[in-house]
Parts: structure tokens; C-alpha cells; sequence
């Protein structure tokens, strides 16, 4: 029986976009099984003591451009550290992901293609049009989903990515959760490719 991993992200956030397709291979490569789980990250820091870009101390919002120059290179991408129409309203881009899954179709395709689109082609995906566009390159049904992602059932979906999120001690984006063990952040990935070639027991908080 396939193992799964709950994969939380926001298609808004820059380390998810980094590393994502290492964490696809890294799935791939261990026959995972993934559940992915779009929440939304300001509500998300609210409750569990983030804070949103703007409201951090200068000096960390100039590491954090730092930190993204030097996971560029490493991760051998090409993007702004600024995109043109970032931050934007991610509730949108991430129900079409939720409506995808709900619709039975993998959603992946289509958060390749749009993590691209905002931090390398500098599109706005809050724009319903350009979501729909991007989704109808990724194979899937643009305006349908598009239009379904804007529903009561949709954001109902969305709430409880959020509600799972802190049950699973998750607090930041991207995080994946293995056997109910956390990792936070895409420089975690290789720590959680270690943990599935080791074999070993998911690490606890309880010792």
C-alpha cells in the first residue's frame, strides 16, 4: 500500500514555488502518494504566531531576499525576487487546485505551471482570466474550474486545509507532513528525502 503525504502550500509563496519540483521527484521517487492542501497563509500565521511580509522587522524581510537569491542559485531557477503583481489574493488560484482534486483530475500540472507564471513571467493570478488560461494549458477545464473554485464548497474545502494545518502543527509554507512528522520548508525537502531512504520511525514533539 502506497504511503501519503500531506503537502500544505500556498501557490502565493515563493519557498513553495522552490521547491516543488524537488519535492514532486522526491514523491515520485518514494512512490508517495500526495494529498495536496492549499491553505490560505495569512489567517494561517494568525493563529499560529506569523507574521505576514509587511509587518516583519526590516531586517528580516531584507534576509529573507537574501535567502531568496542564494535558493535560486542553489535550486538553479530563474525568477523576480519582486514579481510584478505580487502579493495578490491566492484564494482563487488555490480553489482551482481544490476543485481540480474534487473534479478527480491532478491538480500538479497546473501548479507547475502557475508557481511559473507569477514568479517568472510576473502574471497576476488573482485575475480569473489568467487563472483559467493557465489552466486550460495544464489540460484542465480553465473557467470551470475557475468558476467553481469561487464556491461556498470550495472555501468550505479551503477552511478545513486550514483547521488540518494547525491540528498538524503546521505554521508556514511549504510543509509536508509524513506519518504525522512535520517538514517546514523547502530546504527540508532533502531532510524528508533522508527520512523516507533511512526507513526510519516519524520523529515526535512528545519525548
Amino acid at each position: 500500500m502506497a504511503r501519503s503525504i500531506d503537502y500544505y502550500f500556498s501557490l502565493q509563496s515563493p519557498w513553495a514555488y522552490i521547491g516543488h519540483a524537488l519535492f514532486e521527484d522526491v514523491a515520485k521517487a518514494n512512490k508517495l502518494t500526495i494529498n495536496y492542501k492549499p491553505v490560505l497563509l495569512v489567517e494561517l500565521f494568525s493563529e499560529t504566531g506569523g507574521l505576514p511580509l509587511a509587518k516583519r522587522h526590516p531586517a528580516r524581510q531584507r534576509y529573507r531576499l537574501l535567502e531568496l537569491q542564494r535558493w535560486r542559485d542553489k535550486r538553479g531557477l530563474k525568477f523576480h525576487l519582486k514579481p510584478k503583481h505580487w502579493p495578490f489574493n491566492p484564494r482563487l488560484a488555490d480553489g482551482v487546485v481544490l476543485a481540480a482534486m474534487e473534479a478527480g483530475q491532478n491538480p500538479e500540472p497546473f501548479m507547475r505551471r502557475a508557481y511559473k507564471a507569477i514568479w517568472e513571467d510576473q502574471l497576476d493570478l488573482g485575475d480569473a482570466a489568467t487563472i483559467a488560461k493557465i489552466a486550460d494549458e495544464s489540460g484542465l477545464a480553465g473557467a470551470k474550474l475557475v468558476e467553481r473554485s469561487e464556491s461556498d464548497a470550495i472555501g468550505a474545502l479551503y477552511e478545513t486545509n486550514r483547521q488540518d494545518a494547525i491540528a498538524s502543527d503546521v505554521f508556514g509554507s511549504p510543509s509536508f507532513v509524513l506519518d504525522g512528522e512535520i517538514f517546514w520548508g523547502q530546504d527540508r525537502i532533502e531532510s524528508l528525502a533522508d527520512a523516507l531512504k533511512s526507513g526510519r520511525k516519524a520523529y515526535t514533539s512528545d519525548v
